[in-house]
């Protein structure tokens, strides 16, 4: 049998979660996102908060990298003020996430970022945030749906080239998009829904949904078949 690709994907990292009798610190990520890659073809390792410095030996052992969705991004990485609306920072993950794609871009592993894991590789590659929207997250802990549209002769309109209703939550956006990224799909009301690296540049995608909350495995495919 053909070894399946080695996908990492980034985690969470929380103070207390509960599960059986424990409530202890722990890294976690929601079920949704190894199912995706085992969809797709590939086996998921999970990567957790870890030392910077480790970020290139830890992609040099994998065939691809996905950075999870999760908290809002530090304004401060973009050097910005913090806009009230967002949410508490998440040190850990920024530092190890922004030297993991660092890493994957440097070394030519092929990226994917889901919704924090777009916005987190447009400011790796000197990009800005809106940090706020309105309309894509309209209940609180309820992923909603909406249309996007792919943009012709992308990558991304390669995977999926019809317009195609996709679950979301998320109250960030992509505002000036980072050097040599391109906008691959769009909201209804304009929001950037989907980054990318051209070819020449490696292989890079964002997606703003969350395509491991939905049943269609394309995106995930793309990713590994750039690496099988």
């Amino acid at each position: 049998m053909t070894a399946r690709p080695l996908i990492g994907v980034s985690t969470y990292l929380e103070a207390g979660a509960r599960w059986g009798v424990w409530e202890l610190e722990a890294a976690l990520l929601p079920v949704g996102y190894p199912r995706l890659v085992q969809r797709a073809g590939g086996l998921a390792a999970m990567l957790p908060p870890d030392d910077p410095e480790q970020a290139a030996a830890t992609v040099a052992r994998l065939d691809a990298l996905v950075i999870a969705g999760g908290p809002d991004v530090d304004p401060a990485r973009y050097r910005a003020e913090r806009d009230p609306r967002t949410g508490p920072p998440a040190p850990a993950r920024d530092t190890w996430e922004l030297a993991l794609i660092d890493a994957a871009l440097s070394a030519g592993v092929p990226v994917l970022g889901i919704c924090r894991g777009m916005q987190l590789l447009n400011v790796a590659l000197g990009g800005t945030l809106v940090q706020h929207v309105e309309g894509h997250a309209e209940v609180v802990g309820v992923f909603g749906r909406h249309t996007v549209k792919p943009v012709p002769g992308t990558r991304y309109a390669e995977a999926v080239p019809e317009e195609t209703s996709v679950p979301a939550y998320h109250h960030q956006a992509v505002d000036r998009l980072g050097t040599g990224l391109l906008p691959s799909a769009y909201a209804e009301d304009g929001t950037v829904e989907a980054v990318e690296l051209p070819a020449a540049d490696g292989w890079a995608l964002g997606v703003q949904w969350h395509p491991e909350m939905g049943e269609d495995p394309r995106v995930m495919r793309a990713l590994v078949r750039a690496v099988s």
